[in-house]
């Protein structure tokens, strides 16, 4: 309890920040629906935001070196609540995008704040736990946010402005808490190159992760009122996505620490393309089947990137951790900032099943890969532990790399 009180004010930062970042996505797709843009142009906002979110990993370490944490969150909180309060003055795909860019970086910068300064806060002996809570938090924060979307009014100044108070409130427990801040922490270098030397398979795995998850969280909503879902309708069906992926942690984690997870990874793969098709066949099948499948889709796609993640670190070094854990981050955004322009181009040309053809397409794809790679080389006997890799900052390799043990 003592712990987590210590670090309640980081904590309540993180939902007040998931509550306004995570409620934007299906905002802005609904309401670019209701003003007329067409469905690549709604695929274009969510591309932008990934944009925004990798230029928000990059920078924010060295904006944190030069001005501090707490001046570093409030700069990009700023940007953030600029960006929604900007949309109902300007009515246009193209500054909607840039607005876009501007709350992808607030929520990777404000994210590399939170972890730099719990890395600083946490101990050897409360590392497990604080990580845990920190998890736990941020998905709460995550389902709770996709619920909003059945009370917020599509093209509406009010929804945006309810959108940026949140960005705003985030502030407020991080910059009135008493706890010092921590010293500087060095910003990893970003090598790319690093991930493909320990695991092209892991580099293609996270690329999949991101195609999926950017595809379902910023199209998804496009998807839903395609196939007659209500607004309050379509919030349950992206929170089904996100609880099913909570819920698949744990199992995923058994079956990554058990046996070769090159076949855990082509197994989720698989499972990824059937449920891929169970969606679909599921949107003529009333409300339970479609959030059922919601549910079933995200239990199969939300752990490829950990495992993923799990299978590259099997082939580094203590020493390379930090910076496998951004290289890989950045191929996650790669893949998240082409996936919304595709999927909705998809979805406009060939209908709203595209969106899940072209998923299981992806899923096929790391199918073959995988099979490949198998033959290229066999996996190390001596594993790290597996862990849910949240994707949140290039700092998120610094909180995580004691926990997966290992060589």
């Amino acid at each position: 309890m003592r712990l987590l009180i210590s670090f309640a004010a980081l904590l309540l930062s993180v939902v007040l920040l998931q509550l306004s970042s995570g409620g934007v996505g299906p905002l802005d797709a609904l309401s670019g629906l209701a003003i007329g843009f067409s469905r690549a142009e709604v695929g274009l906002l969510g591309s932008a935001h990934f944009l925004g979110f990798f230029i928000g990993c990059w920078w924010a370490p060295r904006l944190m070196g030069a001005v501090g944490h707490s001046r570093a969150f409030a700069a990009c909180t700023a940007a953030g609540a600029i960006g929604l309060l900007a949309h109902m003055l300007v009515i246009d795909p193209y500054a909607w995008a840039a607005m876009r860019v501007a709350t992808g970086l607030c929520i990777a910068g404000c994210y590399t704040v939170i972890e730099s300064w719990l890395q600083a806060k946490v101990t050897n002996a409360t590392r497990g736990r604080a990580i845990g809570a920190y998890r736990a938090v941020d998905l709460a924060g995550s389902l709770a946010a996709q619920l909003m979307i059945g009370v917020l009014e599509p093209a509406s100044y009010v929804s945006y402005n309810l959108l940026a108070l949140l960005c705003c409130a985030s502030l407020l427990p991080l910059t009135l808490t008493r706890v010092r801040q921590p010293e500087m922490p060095e910003a990893p270098r970003l090598r790319p190159g690093l991930a493909w030397a320990m695991s092209p398979l892991a580099v293609f795995g996270v690329v999949i992760a991101g195609l999926t998850g950017a595809a379902f969280r910023m199209v998804g909503p496009v998807y839903g009122q395609e196939v007659g879902l209500a607004a309050g309708q379509l919030a349950w069906f992206l929170a089904a996505f996100v609880l099913g992926g909570a819920l698949a942690q744990v199992p995923a984690g058994w079956l990554a620490d058990k046996f070769d997870r090159r076949w855990v990874l082509i197994l989720f793969s698989v499972a990824a393309a059937a449920s891929s098709a169970v969606t679909v066949a599921a949107s003529t099948a009333g409300l339970a089947a479609i959030l059922f499948a919601a549910g079933l889709f995200g239990f199969t796609t939300f752990p490829v990137y950990s495992v993923s993640t799990a299978h590259a670190h099997d082939f580094a070094e203590v020493d390379q951790r930090v910076e496998l854990s951004a290289a890989l981050l950045f191929y996650y955004a790669l893949g998240a900032i082409a996936s919304p322009l595709i999927a909705s181009a998809l979805i406009e040309a060939m209908g709203p099943s595209a969106l899940f053809g072209f998923i299981a397409l992806g899923h096929a794809a790391l199918l073959v890969f995988g099979l490949a790679r198998m033959r290229a080389r066999p996996t190390r006997a001596e594993r790290t532990s597996y862990i849910y890799a949240p994707r949140t900052s290039f700092l998120i390799g610094r909180l995580t790399a004691r926990l997966r043990g290992g060589r």
